[in-house]
């Protein structure tokens, strides 16, 4: 029988090594790391002192990785607002760096993506009885984290186009 794996067991030094490693790879928040120093087999008391001294180094800044975080999502994956704050909040990120990163959605950009993504989801929706197929087309793009007033503009506007 395989015994489980243990953990190898670091020197805060040899730690600080690693997190840096692990922080450079990509943007992590203070909970990511303080998670990982843990596998590491530290006390809690060394664990903070890393995140600080890690902090201090900027190799762990919150604000940077809100708007990290909100640039790929909004950007490339194309969520809402509602959801982007979601994901934020449960990656235990201070309000004060969600609203620093939520600046960095564009307006008509966002705009745009609802456009794109209500466009897409009326060409493909099978649903002929209009009432269910608005209401399908919503609810999707609710699940994306679009806010219900945009949503019944975007559908407006593209009835209006005769789509």
């Amino acid at each position: 029988m395989q015994q489980p794996k243990k953990n190898k067991t670091y020197t805060p030094k040899e730690a600080l090594l690693k997190a840096a490693a692990y922080c450079a790879y990509q943007e992590r928040t203070q909970q990511e790391v303080r998670d990982k120093l843990y596998t590491y087999g530290l006390e809690p008391d060394d664990v903070e002192e890393l995140i600080v001294k890690l902090c201090a180094e900027k190799m762990i800044d919150e604000e940077r990785y809100a708007a990290s975080y909100v640039r790929g999502k909004y950007g490339l994956k194309k969520w809402g607002r509602r959801k982007i704050l979601q994901g934020l909040k449960g990656k235990r990120i201070s309000d004060y760096c969600i609203k620093k990163g939520m600046k960095e959605i564009d307006p008509e950009v966002y705009w745009e993506n609802l456009l794109h993504l209500t466009e897409k989801k009326m060409r493909t929706e099978k649903e002929s009885n209009p009432f269910a197929r608005k209401q399908k087309i919503t609810y999707f793009l609710q699940t994306k984290g679009y806010e219900t007033d945009l949503i019944q503009d975007a559908l407006k506007e593209l009835e209006g186009k005769g789509n």
